[in-house]
């Protein structure tokens, strides 16, 4: 359980474990439970406040819930990802600008961006609310584990997400996010929608890093996260799944 906790202790900012507990190989294949973790208390959170506000402010209020949970650590690396990868810059150079903590036009474009197709995705959805909201954080941490595992890390001994490419995963890492899979089933026929969604963007965006600069960091990973949660909440969202 110490690799579960570490997971947590790197995802969010619940005091869960002993303090500074860090296995950065280990954690990995817990990823997704950690997401689906936060999936269960979205959901909760989401029941309680529909009684109280239309969706809408619900939308917003469980938008908000997610970034305090998870102390705006993917919204960060979005917002650095957007910067060093926007235009046509070397990869040296990219990882320069991604390393930087200052924040551009296009980290701010970007964030307000995928917020709101997260906040347009959370107010639209209807059919299989609770669970979906329950799932979705789930996938898009998965997502990280398709990035651990197809890219080279971007830096040299430095940077977050280096020790999380010490050793290559394996299939065993993937059990996981084979639950959540599974557990999607209880959805029926949209599980289909759901799981191609999430391949296809996982595909897409892993394309694209290797096409821009051929490596992947802390960073994008963080992005992956969060444009996978804004993605999948959006598509599921759309008005032939009612």
């Amino acid at each position: 359980m110490k690799a579960f906790f570490a997971a947590i202790q790197f995802l969010t900012i619940l005091p869960i474990g002993a303090r500074g507990t860090y296995m950065p190989r280990a954690m990995i294949a817990w990823f997704p439970i950690v997401g689906l973790l936060l999936g269960v208390m979205l959901a909760v959170f989401d029941a309680a406040v529909s009684r109280l506000w239309a969706p809408p402010a619900a939308a917003a209020l469980d938008m908000v819930l997610l970034i305090l949970l998870t102390g705006a650590l993917h919204l960060d690396g979005l917002g650095d990802t957007a910067d060093g990868l926007y235009g046509q810059r070397s990869a040296e150079k990219a990882l320069s600008i991604m390393k930087d903590s200052r924040i551009g036009v296009m980290a701010l474009v970007t964030v307000v961006a995928a917020l709101s197709l997260k906040w347009s995705g959370l107010a639209g959805l209807t059919q299989d609310r609770f669970l979906l909201l329950m799932l979705i954080p789930a996938y898009a941490r998965g997502a990280m584990l398709f990035g651990i595992r197809s890219l080279p890390y971007g830096r040299r001994a430095e940077g977050t997400g280096f020790d999380l490419f010490a050793t290559p995963l394996t299939a065993r890492d993937f059990g996981g996010l084979v639950l959540v899979v599974a557990l999607s089933g209880l959805l029926g026929w949209p599980a289909i929608w759901l799981n191609l969604v999430f391949i296809l963007m996982v595909l897409l965006l892993l394309t694209y890093y290797r096409r821009k600069i051929g490596c992947i960091t802390g960073d994008m990973l963080g992005a992956m996260t969060e444009l996978t949660e804004s993605g999948l909440f959006l598509c599921m969202a759309i008005e032939v799944l009612r």
